[in-house]
């Protein structure tokens, strides 16, 4: 999987605005991009898409900025990425359940579909609040321990 830059930078400003408490405080763009080195244009498109997706909202003015729509151990990662990005798994822009493949290629449908499962796995499982609090469910961190190299 390619986390492209859109995706990466739309997680890191939703993990901003979930560390950034429950004050009710809007946070200011300005403030999300120096914090996590977002170039503000692109920052402002994403927030953008992210505010028609339903996950955070705004207000304009001196008082004004960004906040979660929903608490930080309500959104998954998954979610976000799909906000800004669509399907988290597709192969050359088609979901792998739409796919046939003929001849030797044919079971090639299937791990594609499997990708794309697993991949969910994971993403569907991260909370904004585990990466805020550095505690990922031990389903992700479970399979970094048996690729970590022995002494």
């Amino acid at each position: 999987m390619r986390v492209s830059a859109k995706a990466d930078y739309a997680v890191r400003a939703m993990v901003e605005l979930a560390a950034a408490g429950s004050e009710g405080e809007p946070r200011k763009g300005e403030l999300i991009a120096n914090a996590q080195d977002i170039p503000m244009p692109f920052l402002e498109n994403i927030l953008s898409e992210l505010r028609q997706q339903g996950l955070v909202q705004s207000r304009r003015g001196a008082e004004g900025g960004y906040w979660l729509s929903r608490l930080p151990q309500e959104v998954t990662i998954a979610e976000v990425i799909r906000a800004v990005e669509g399907p988290l798994a597709s192969v050359r822009g088609r979901p792998p359940d739409e796919l046939a493949y003929s001849g030797a290629a044919g079971p090639l449908q299937q791990v594609w579909m499997a990708l794309r499962g697993n991949i969910s796995d994971v993403l569907d499982r991260v909370t904004l609040a585990d990466v805020v609090s550095g505690t990922l469910p031990a389903a992700v961190t479970e399979p970094l321990d048996r690729t970590r190299p022995g002494p």
